[in-house]
């Protein structure tokens, strides 16, 4: 084997064995940090910190939760939700949209250029099923999974990265894919008043039934939308085979 490749193979050991140690140790530290009942006993820090300092909070939260979807660590919803608290709609949209995008396209870098065949061992049937479906729709199928969260989110972000998607491309539509999703938990983390109380008494003591029911809607019409946008392109006869791409 030549010096080069030994090395080469050497460094993305050392990689893996480093983001794995992340995760387990993240995982770990992390699983009774992010929890409502956590954050709600923080609940008056977190609003003087913010207060005291607007822009190192919103990049700090912006960071954590792109580590945090980046290595696919447990809390990513329940953090939506909080950022949608913390910072209201607008700003938690913006937020959370490319927070989760970063995150994604951080695995999806990973898994591309350094853990090509742990994911290629784990996920070959996947792979195979992801290929055959992007060749047929190309980046619509892709945007698909991100609107109808079938697959986890972790999976798709590491198996596309051994596809030929190239990264502006996965980049955008999940931006985009993802959006809509993004809006309805940050806007339901936005309707919150108090998380002692979301904590406490659940989802149901904070919305009304209006918004229970406004919320419910939002979620079927999440599911309904991509096949909308399928049933369109084939009546009018705009779907055609995807053109191959190229990786970059």
């Amino acid at each position: 084997m030549p010096v080069k490749s030994q090395q080469s193979s050497v460094i993305k050991l050392v990689l893996l064995i480093v983001l794995a140690s992340v995760m387990g140790i993240g995982y770990f530290l992390l699983r009774d940090v992010l929890t409502l009942e956590a954050l709600a006993e923080q609940e008056a820090r977190l609003r003087e910190f913010q207060k005291r300092n607007p822009s190192l909070a919103y990049l700090v939260v912006f960071v954590a939760y792109a580590a945090i979807t980046g290595i696919s660590l447990p809390g990513a919803t329940v953090l939506t939700l909080v950022v949608g608290w913390f910072f209201g709609l607008i700003r938690g949209v913006l937020l959370v949209s490319f927070a989760s995008t970063t995150g994604a396209t951080i695995a999806f870098l990973l898994s591309r250029y350094l853990f090509r065949e742990v994911v290629q061992n784990h996920f070959g049937e996947r792979l195979a099923k992801f290929n055959e479906m992007l060749e047929r729709d190309g980046p619509y199928y892709l945007f698909t999974l991100r609107l109808i969260p079938a697959v986890p989110f972790f999976v798709i972000n590491v198996v596309m990265g051994l596809t030929p998607v190239k990264t502006l491309t996965f980049w955008w539509v999940s931006q985009l894919g993802m959006f809509a999703g993004t809006c309805v938990y940050v806007y339901a983390g936005s309707s919150v008043p108090s998380l002692q109380i979301l904590a406490e008494e659940g989802i149901g003591a904070v919305f009304s039934g209006t918004q229970l029911a406004r919320l419910g809607t939002a979620f079927v019409l999440l599911g309904i939308f991509p096949l909308a946008v399928r049933w369109i392109m084939r009546y009018f006869g705009k779907e055609t085979p995807a053109e191959p791409v190229e990786t970059k």
